[in-house]
């Protein structure tokens, strides 16, 4: 991971598919819906654990539902 590199997620669409609230999401994975809240909204990078429990709740692979965004892929995309 260089500097500026960020985390992004798909867990809005995925709770959407799965007809999931972030307070039920938190509940399963053991944390507060603020929680679920900060890394929706990108401003909270989940420690590998909680990615991975993430991921289990989808049953999906971790990187399908979080995934490294580059700097300059930010950059092009605005």
């Amino acid at each position: 991971m260089r500097d500026g590199d960020t985390l992004d997620n798909r867990l809005k669409e995925l709770r959407a598919r799965f007809d999931l609230t972030q307070e039920e999401l938190a509940q399963r994975v053991g944390v507060t819906r603020q929680t679920i809240i900060a890394i929706e909204g990108k401003r909270y990078n989940p420690s590998t654990l909680l990615a991975f429990k993430i991921a289990e709740v989808f049953d999906l692979p971790l990187e399908e539902v979080f995934w490294l965004k580059e700097k300059e892929e930010r950059s092009s995309s605005q």
